[in-house]
């Protein structure tokens, strides 16, 4: 990478933000191989995506702000921390996705359940993120739990878009609305804990 940002015109004009379109196709391309391909699409398809890593590192290194080692550090330094049930004496925990909001949430300084969440994020994936962290940490939400298959969810997935398309309604916007109006009874079942937390101090 050293040499490509001194030798080729086009490596050497890149940025950060000009290589975010890149390194949203290159992750969505491991993921495709991963669903569909073999070891020898998979392991081309991470390459890919390391070399993202480490245009992206290598660019702030030129700006003396961090490097490929430091991004590395960082990570290994995270993951000793979230796991003291490995790398010290304390006792594995009995809900392990709780156990592990509840650190970065602390490590974070985050209020709220949705906070980290982000923004540009299909609807879908969003919902997915919101149930998930409305779950792990607790918040005082209705939210179904029966067991179904992955088989159903998705012909239900569908089914529902299609349906959608003949009704003239926009799937991925409804999913955004509905999305919003849950994300409001979050941050209210939230305050609602947090002002009772306050009453019983």
């Amino acid at each position: 990478m050293h040499a490509l940002r001194a030798g080729c015109p086009w490596d050497a004009e890149q940025t950060h933000r000009s290589l975010v379109a890149y390194l949203v196709e290159e992750t969505l391309e491991v993921v495709e191989a991963i669903e569909t391909g073999g070891d020898a699409a998979l392991s081309e398809e991470l390459g890919d995506l390391l070399l993202q890593v480490v245009f992206h590192a290598e660019i702030a290194a030129e700006e003396g702000r961090f490097d490929i080692e430091d991004v590395a550090g960082r990570i290994a330094d995270k993951l000793v921390a979230r796991h003291p049930y490995v790398f010290a004496d304390a006792d594995v925990p009995a809900d392990m996705m709780a156990s592990w909001e509840a650190a970065k949430r602390a490590e974070k300084g985050r209020t709220s359940a949705l906070d980290g969440i982000p923004e540009r994020l299909s609807a879908l994936t969003r919902m997915t993120k919101v149930v998930s962290r409305a779950r792990w940490h607790g918040v005082g939400v209705d939210l179904p739990d029966e067991p179904v298959t992955a088989e159903a969810v998705g012909e239900q997935f569908l089914a529902l878009v299609a349906r959608a398309q003949a009704s003239g309604i926009d799937p991925e916007q409804a999913a955004r609305d509905a999305l919003r109006a849950f994300e409001a009874r979050v941050r209210e079942a939230e305050a609602g804990a947090s002002d009772a937390g306050t009453a019983s101090a």
